[in-house]
């Protein structure tokens, strides 16, 4: 409530309508995910780029300064230890294709590590972007992760809206390319809003 009736004040100070705000705050998101998209590009970094990503949307929805500078700030100290992770997640995804084609080859007991491994990969995307919507600098990775791994089993609801977050971003690049990148701002927004959800409760 204390936090609601501190965004009217400021919303007031700076004479802005709560759809003004709220459009504001969409449109950061799409802007976001094209940051988030370029300081992907190094194929490891992808888990600092959601750190610096949502971040950045934590200020800006905190009625806090910042813009590209401090993303690319918060995005070199989140990459000194979100690279090893980064290289992780690729490992897991390597894995779950070796099982996706041992499924396929006929393999005794293939589909069933085959669909283990696939649930297994989702859950651990979960739990990388919730651990990626509440880093701050100096946090170690490894802390991070096993904490958001705990959170995703223990809170249910909010891993499935961040996996049709995740859904709606592959649909998105499937239909039409372009439209996966600033939807990943709006998936990393969608982490952020989980993690307050959560800790709210």
């Amino acid at each position: 409530m204390a936090e609601a009736r501190v965004k009217a004040r400021g919303r007031k100070e700076r004479g802005e309508s709560p759809l003004a705000e709220r459009f504001g705050v969409f449109a950061e998101c799409l802007l976001t995910g094209v940051w988030i998209a370029v300081a992907s590009v190094g194929v490891v970094t992808y888990p600092a780029a959601f750190a610096a990503g949502a971040r950045h949307l934590r200020r800006r929805t905190a009625h806090e300064g910042g813009g590209w500078r401090e993303f690319v700030a918060d995005f070199r100290s989140a990459v000194r230890g979100g690279w090893l992770a980064g290289l992780a997640g690729w490992a897991a995804v390597a894995a779950v294709w070796v099982d996706v084609q041992a499924a396929r080859a006929g393999i005794p007991g293939g589909p069933f590590v085959g669909a283990v491994g696939l649930f297994a990969l989702i859950g651990l995307a979960v739990a990388g972007l919730r651990a990626a919507a509440v880093w701050t600098p100096g946090e170690s990775w490894r802390a991070l992760l096993a904490r958001a791994g705990r959170r995703t089993v223990l809170d249910p609801a909010g891993s499935f809206l961040l996996i049709a977050g995740l859904a709606v971003v592959a649909l998105s690049g499937w239909v039409v390319a372009p439209l996966a990148v600033p939807m990943l701002g709006a998936v990393a927004a969608a982490a952020v809003a989980v993690e307050e959800r959560h800790r709210d409760r």
